[in-house]
């Protein structure tokens, strides 16, 4: 097994993390430092990360419905994280979140310490879409959202959802692929907006109904693809 895919199954975090890890010189099989990370992991080697051995972790997979207040962060020295929801056998799996929901919002969020389902999740090809709902501070008007589905500049990037709507006099759904950082913030700001309420609502098609405010529920990793590529409630 190549030393990155051994190191993801030991909840280390993504592919991208550990490939970090290796290229500075922090993991180490039997003594030596991995210089190539094409090395393979042999049965019996001894593995080590900053000088600490490293196994491979009962996989775990988590839905959460994320409150508001929290930080979408293994740890932060300043504020409550996801994982602090969690309680202490499942944090001892070294789950992360896969993806980012900001501090201020709230909603469907996946947890876990497979790093191979992580990378899959994310990666482009699999064409994922997050929903979103979201409370503005006025009303939302046809030439604002005809606006935001053009496409706006904010800070050098240019931001497009894959879809918006408008599902209240002051309430759209909108819909995004790529999910840069504060996308949908930002573009509520350059339309003189402002943000009240920003809930996820879906993962593909698994959609949020059920799960109680700040709530979670484990899955098996093939019901969590279900869930997302066939659809289900949670």
């Amino acid at each position: 097994m190549r030393i990155n895919q051994y190191l993801a199954r030991c909840g280390i975090g993504s592919r991208r993390n550990v490939e970090h890890l290796i290229l500075n010189h922090r993991v180490s099989v039997n003594g030596e430092i991995v210089e190539a990370l094409s090395f393979k992991v042999q049965e019996g080697d001894l593995v080590m990360v900053d000088s600490k051995v490293v196994r491979p972790l009962e996989s775990v997979y988590i839905v959460m419905n994320k409150p508001r207040g929290v930080v979408c962060a293994v740890r932060d020295p300043r504020c409550r994280t996801v994982l602090d929801i969690l309680p202490f056998r499942i944090r001892q799996l070294a789950p992360f979140p896969v993806g980012r929901l900001d501090k201020d919002s709230q909603g469907l969020l996946i947890l876990t310490n497979d790093g191979d389902f992580c990378d899959s999740l994310l990666h482009p090809s699999r064409g994922i879409i997050k929903t979103y709902e979201v409370d503005l501070d006025g009303e939302v008007r046809s030439d604002l959202l005809d606006r935001m589905r053009c496409g706006i500049w904010s800070e050098g990037e240019f931001l497009k959802p894959v879809s918006v709507d408008r599902i209240g006099r002051d309430k759209i759904r909108v819909e995004l692929q790529e999910g840069k950082k504060r996308e949908i913030r930002r573009m509520v700001a350059s339309l003189g907006l402002r943000v009240r309420c920003l809930l996820r609502r879906k993962i593909g098609r698994m959609e949020l109904r059920h799960l109680p405010y700040g709530g979670f529920a484990l899955f098996s990793k093939d019901d969590m693809w279900h869930h997302i590529t066939v659809g289900g409630m949670v």
